[in-house]
């Protein structure tokens, strides 16, 4: 199971223009437990505890081959740093639809755009971060496509990447922590997983 670390490919953030080149706060879209719109919520204080619920995606990308693209958190993560996990997760910005925000999000994170992509289902969860003392509640909008394109990750937000087979993802997650939310998300994905890997062993 060969790993690609991330190389140097430095990233400038968005600056606010009404705030003398500080970062823009970045929003999420808060929900209720039927994934409807109710508001908005500044990222971190929508998962200080008990955690606020809000919209996020999880995308789970494969190669040709079936295998599975992990990516580990970059260590300067304020949230589950240094932990493997899906492909690429995250928050649509407010209104923004969560197909949109994923393929968005993937080509920030990885540098690669899918070359297939379809919806997965939703899943809704509670997971504290034991590390980060943060709390995850979200409404979830899963996501499998395939990747065909070399990677090219960002180093601010990916340690390392790896393609994955079943077996050697069972003896990654007995090896090393993964992200909280990961074997929810993943549960929740295989049915689709399944359809669009065929044989891969899913």
């Amino acid at each position: 199971m060969p790993t690609s670390p991330a190389a140097d490919r430095p990233r400038t953030p968005a600056a606010d223009p009404s705030s003398n080149g500080a970062p823009a706060p970045i929003l999420l879209e808060l929900v209720d437990e039927t994934g409807a719109t109710i508001g908005t919520a500044e990222k971190l204080s929508a998962h200080l505890p008990p955690g606020r619920l809000h919209r996020a995606f999880s995308v789970f990308l494969f190669d040709r081959e079936g295998r599975l693209l992990l990516q580990r958190r970059a260590a300067g993560k304020y949230h589950s740093p240094g932990v493997w996990s899906n492909t690429c997760c995250g928050h649509p910005y407010p209104g923004e639809p969560p197909f949109v925000a994923a393929a968005r999000r993937t080509a920030e994170e990885l540098g690669v755009a899918p070359a297939l992509m379809r919806e997965a289902g939703t899943v809704r969860y509670n997971h504290p971060d034991p590390a980060s003392g943060l709390v995850e509640q979200e409404y979830n909008h899963l996501f499998v496509g395939v990747v065909t394109a070399p990677l090219d990750p960002d180093p601010e937000e990916i340690g390392e990447t790896a393609f994955v087979s079943p077996t050697e993802l069972a003896a990654l997650r007995t090896a090393g922590p993964f992200s909280a939310w990961f074997p929810t998300v993943l549960d929740a994905a295989l049915p689709a997983v399944r359809e669009l890997t065929g044989d891969a062993g899913w």
